[in-house]
């Protein structure tokens, strides 16, 4: 067991490198890659029901404790992404399938990457965490709702269908996940360490899919898309970070919030597009999965470094 949980830390650690390289295996091994689609859903579904495994009452109280900067973090990750998104979509030329696919990542709850990132940036991670927590709490009414809302100027969006899976999707494996930690702690503790290599798998697997079955769309349109996607992510970070400073917080919540709002759950994004959309749509997410990796891990290291406007606050 202790070798598995060094096998774990280390991908863990290099999780963005493990990313780039299933991303460029399924774009040069489409037809082997592209037969895990079905099996998004699923994996996903695993990767929630670990994130469940890991939740605890503690990340809960910091909602409690701190109403005011988990509602700023979560209505910064809300409010700017999906705005971000339709003006990206409004300003860059794009076929429909794509900003529809801009729009559904942009309106995703943050992902738990964050959480690292925030630890490896000095930042606040028990107000990362709660961030987290509570948006993908809240992600079954508000992802369909701003998807709705803003994406169906491009293609038709079943809400209700979309509420439905996440529920599936997100909140039952989330369930069981915090479930099975109350009824079996000593088993859960066990098998804690190993969860960082389920959960790099899991989103591995998913972005080699969908980069396999979409290829030929890659081909035509992955620059544009690459580049709606930097400029997302990278925008999201900066206004994150200022939104957080505006409303006074320390420069380590602001840290949490600029990673919070600039990292999403990408994954739950390539499933929803391919369910519901096409699996063009579901680029944008693949791409984001592997690029909020990248720049998350390097800013992070930027902001590690930056610690003395707060040493100054005390």
């Amino acid at each position: 067991m202790k070798a598995l949980a060094q096998i774990s830390s280390f991908v863990g650690k290099t999780f963005a490198a493990w990313v780039v390289l299933f991303a460029v295996l399924g774009f040069f091994f489409p037809d082997t890659f592209k037969q895990i689609g079905p099996w998004i859903v699923t994996l996903l579904s695993i990767i929630m029901f670990g994130m469940g495994l890991t939740l605890s009452l503690d990340d809960f109280r910091e909602v409690v404790k701190r109403p005011f900067d988990v509602t700023i973090g979560v209505l910064g990750q809300f409010l700017i992404m999906p705005l971000l998104a339709v003006l990206l979509t409004k300003f860059i030329p794009m076929p429909p399938e794509v900003a529809a696919g801009v729009i559904l990542v942009g309106c995703c709850p943050g992902g738990t990457s964050s959480n690292v990132m925030t630890y490896l940036s000095k930042g606040d991670v028990a107000l990362s965490v709660a961030c987290t927590s509570v948006t993908t709490l809240v992600a079954p009414i508000v992802t369909p709702f701003l998807v709705w809302l803003f994406a169906s100027q491009y293609l038709p969006v079943d809400g209700w269908a979309m509420f439905m899976s996440i529920i599936k999707v997100v909140l039952i494996p989330l369930a069981l996940g915090a479930l099975l930690q109350k009824l079996l702690p000593a088993f859960v503790k066990a098998a804690v360490p190993a969860l960082p290599l389920l959960s790099v798998i899991g989103i591995v697997l998913i972005v080699s899919a969908v980069v396999g079955a979409s290829k030929t769309s890659i081909v035509q349109s992955g620059l544009m898309i690459f580049a709606v996607v930097i400029l997302h992510n990278g925008l999201g970070y900066l206004l994150g970070f200022f939104a957080a400073k505006a409303c006074g917080l320390t420069l380590a919540k602001r840290k949490a919030i600029a990673i919070e709002v600039g990292m999403q759950n990408s994954g739950l994004g390539a499933a929803l597009a391919t369910a519901y959309f096409s699996p063009l749509a579901a680029v944008p997410s693949a791409i984001f999965s592997v690029w909020h990796n990248i720049s998350g891990a390097l800013l992070a290291n930027w902001f590690a470094g930056r610690v003395e406007d707060e040493q100054a606050r005390r």
